[in-house]
């Protein structure tokens, strides 16, 4: 990987970390959650628009298109009820951990690609951290009896790496018949609009959300397009493998962000888990 590369997608694994902590900090995750990404659609939707008029809409993105807005909306919600009931620094890694380790398998079903032995230890690793994320919020005596007592944070944090999973094929799919900014254009507003009766059900917390917290709101949503971006550069640069290895340096900022900054509790068997999380995430990712 080049060191233009490189510095693209630590950039964006900095940013991607740092609006997802930001979202914890809100009254109400889902609310904020939802915020940005409507912030979100207004700073990326003339791009997807001008796309879109100069090269079309072809009729074959249109399956794609929908399920991404399907997929994206469930995952929102779920991402935002894992942080409305786990910390951060718990729920991130496995959230995302999880979503990549899941992709192969998900292939292997679906589309009959097989599992390298590297792409197998990695999930096994995934797997691994997970377990040492979930011991690190009850401490590390009485293992086995803690097992059994799953949080409802970590639930959700798994739910919504199922869906990482999902949108991830569909996505891979759909870019090969429309280009990704249209597409991601699109998938924002699409997102948004299905939520609205979700967030419209309490429009009283969406006020409070953004009384409270609107220059955050408006921070994240920055921060979104942003590393997103950078990605997308980064992947004109590099091969995907490593892009998408270097990019969950995210897994371990969030120990880093959740531990020092958000006080959530020890750094050391945080880091621990996290940094088990990415290394099966980097297997994972250059499995051949």
């Amino acid at each position: 990987m080049s060191g233009a590369a490189l510095a693209l997608v630590l950039s964006a694994a900095v940013l991607h970390s740092g609006w997802n902590a930001l979202s914890t900090r809100g009254q109400n995750p889902l609310c904020f959650l939802w915020s940005a990404g409507t912030l979100a659609t207004v700073l990326c939707l003339p791009l997807g628009v001008r796309a879109l008029l100069a090269d079309g809409f072809p009729a074959s993105a249109l399956p794609y298109v929908f399920a991404t807005i399907v997929l994206h909306a469930v995952y929102f919600y779920a991402l935002g009820r894992s942080y409305r009931s786990g910390e951060f620094s718990l729920v991130y890694p496995i959230a995302r951990g999880f979503g990549v380790a899941l992709v192969p398998i998900f292939a292997l079903l679906l589309l009959d690609e097989r599992l390298s032995p590297l792409g197998s230890t990695g999930v096994a690793l995934v797997v691994v951290g997970i377990v040492c994320l979930q011991l690190t919020s009850r401490g590390w005596t009485g293992m086995v009896a803690q097992l059994s007592h799953v949080g409802p944070g970590t639930w959700w944090a798994l739910f919504t790496g199922v869906m990482t999973a999902s949108y991830s094929l569909v996505d891979k799919a759909g870019v090969a018949h429309l280009h990704p900014v249209p597409y991601i254009a699109l998938m924002f507003l699409g997102m948004n609009l299905l939520l609205l009766p979700v967030i419209m059900a309490d429009s009283t917390a969406l006020r409070r959300e953004w009384a409270a917290n609107w220059r955050t709101i408006l921070i994240a949503s920055v921060l979104t397009v942003t590393a997103y971006l950078l990605v997308l550069f980064a992947f004109r640069l590099s091969k995907a493998g490593y892009v998408v290895a270097a990019r969950e340096v995210s897994i371990v900022l969030s120990a880093l962000i959740g531990s020092l900054w958000l006080k959530e509790g020890r750094l050391g068997p945080r880091l621990a888990g996290a940094v088990v999380v990415l290394a099966g995430v980097a297997c994972v990712a250059l499995a051949r």
